[in-house]
C-alpha cells in the first residue's frame, strides 16, 4: 500500500495517553505511504515521530466538568484557528485522538467542509453519556477503537469502525522483567519498590498527588526499606511535584523521573495508579495495584448520577469484574490506599490466577495496530 504523491494527515492529540497513540499511527502512516506530512496539536512522541507541531498537546490536557470552563476562551480560540488553517489549506484525513469534547466539534466542521475525518478511541459510551455515539456518526467517516468490545456496538449502530487493538499492548512485555528494569533506572534491586502514578494533568496532580504521598509515608512505616518512583509526565509538573513531595512526604526515599513511565511500571513490586490509560497499562504488567482518583467534589457528584458502570479503572471495564480495587474520593484516604496496596500485594503473591487472567486480557488487546490504522487511513482517503 505505497502511493507516489505526500499523504498529509492533521492530527490533534489532548493529552500524554493520546501523544502515544497518535505517535505509532504516525510511524504506521510512514510505513505504508511513501511520503507523509503529519501536522497538528501535537506532544513530545508526536514530535518525535516526525510531527509538526502548531500547538503542543499539553495546550488541552484539562479535565473534570467545571475545571475547563476557565481555559474555555483560549482553547475556543485555538480551535478556531486550526479550523481556519485545516480548511484554507485541506489535509487527505483529519484524526482527532481521543479528546472527544474538543475533537468530535472540530470533526464535525471539517467533515462539513469537505474534509475526510476520523477519530481515534471511542468516547465511553459504554460507561456514560452513550447518546454521543451520534455525536461520532455526525463527526468522522470512520472510527478507530481499541477496546474489543466496542465493533459490535459500532457495528450495530451502523458507524464504520475497525477495531486496532491497544497500542500499548504490544510494547508491554507479557512476563515483566523487574531487575532489568530497576537496573535501567540505576534502583535497587533489592529493595521494595512501590511506584506512584498521580496522573499527567495540572488538575490530577493537585487531587491526587498529595494523598498518594501520604500513603507512600504510612507503606514506608510498614514495609521498612522501600524506595517509590514516581515518572514526571511533562517538565512543568516537576517543581510542583518537588513542593508536594516536601510538604507531604519529606522523609521516604523518592526518585523522579522524567518521562520513562513504562519502566517505572515494570520497575515496581507494586503501584498506586489513578484512573486512565496509565491504570490499564500497570495492569498489563500484572503487578498488584490500587486504582485511585479525587477530583473536586462537583465533578464527582456529577460523575455519580451520569455513569453506566459500577467501575472508572479500564482494566475492571475490561474484565466486566471489580478485580482490581479502585478507591475513589472521600474513600482515597492515605490509610485507605496503605491498605489497600498491601492487601493486593498479599493477593498476588498467594494466587496465581490473577496474573494468568491479566495475561489472558493483556493477549486480547495485541493486534498490529500501527498498521491497522494506516490500512483504515487508506480506506477512508481512497489510496487502497
Amino acid at each position: 500500500m505505497t502511493s507516489d504523491s505526500i499523504v498529509h494527515v492533521a492530527l490533534v492529540a489532548g493529552e500524554s495517553s493520546g501523544d502515544q497513540l497518535a505517535a505509532e499511527l504516525v510511524k504506521g502512516t510512514q510505513a505504508a505511504f511513501t511520503g507523509v506530512r503529519a501536522t497538528g496539536i501535537a506532544g513530545e512522541a508526536m514530535v518525535r515521530a516526525g510531527v509538526e507541531a502548531w500547538w503542543p498537546s499539553q495546550s488541552l490536557a484539562v479535565r473534570g466538568y467545571f475545571e475547563p470552563i476557565r481555559h474555555l476562551p483560549r482553547i475556543i480560540g485555538m480551535r478556531s484557528d486550526l479550523i481556519n488553517r485545516l480548511t484554507i489549506a485541506p489535509p487527505d484525513v483529519f484524526v482527532g485522538v481521543d479528546a472527544p469534547d474538543f475533537n468530535l466539534g472540530l470533526e464535525t466542521k471539517l467533515r462539513v467542509a469537505g474534509i475526510k475525518t476520523m477519530h481515534y478511541v471511542s468516547p465511553s459510551i459504554w460507561a456514560w453519556r452513550p447518546k454521543r455515539i451520534e455525536k461520532v456518526r455526525r463527526a468522522a467517516d470512520h472510527v478507530l477503537l481499541i477496546f474489543p468490545f466496542e465493533q459490535k456496538i459500532y457495528q450495530d449502530a451502523g458507524i464504520p469502525a475497525t477495531y486496532v487493538g491497544h497500542p500499548f499492548a504490544p510494547h508491554i512485555p507479557l512476563l515483566a522483567n523487574a531487575p532489568m528494569a530497576r537496573d535501567a533506572l540505576q534502583l535497587s534491586r533489592t529493595k521494595t519498590t512501590i511506584a506512584l502514578l498521580p496522573g499527567s494533568r495540572n488538575s490530577e496532580i493537585d487531587y491526587n498527588l498529595p494523598v498518594f504521598l501520604q500513603a507512600a509515608q504510612r507503606l514506608a512505616s510498614q514495609l521498612g526499606d522501600v524506595q517509590f518512583i514516581l515518572p514526571v509526565a511533562h517538565a512543568s509538573l516537576r517543581e510542583k511535584i518537588q513542593t508536594m513531595r516536601q510538604q507531604y512526604a519529606p522523609n521516604i526515599a523518592l526518585r523522579l523521573f522524567d518521562g520513562q513511565a513504562r519502566s517505572v511500571m515494570e520497575a515496581a513490586d507494586a503501584t498506586l495508579v489513578a484512573s486512565g490509560t496509565a491504570s490499564l497499562e500497570v495492569a498489563l504488567y500484572k503487578k498488584p495495584m490500587v486504582i485511585a482518583y479525587k477530583t473536586s467534589r462537583t465533578s464527582a457528584f456529577i460523575y455519580t448520577k451520569v455513569a453506566l458502570l459500577p467501575w472508572i479503572g479500564l482494566p475492571n471495564i475490561l474484565l466486566n469484574d471489580s478485580f482490581i480495587p479502585e478507591v475513589l474520593q472521600n474513600d482515597a484516604t492515605p490509610d485507605g490506599l496503605a491498605d489497600a496496596l498491601l492487601s493486593e500485594m498479599n493477593r498476588y503473591a498467594s494466587d496465581a490466577s490473577v496474573v494468568e487472567r491479566l495475561t489472558e486480557l493483556h493477549h486480547s488487546l495485541i493486534r498490529d495496530t500501527p498498521s491497522l490504522c494506516a490500512q483504515a487511513i487508506a480506506q477512508v482517503i481512497g489510496r487502497t
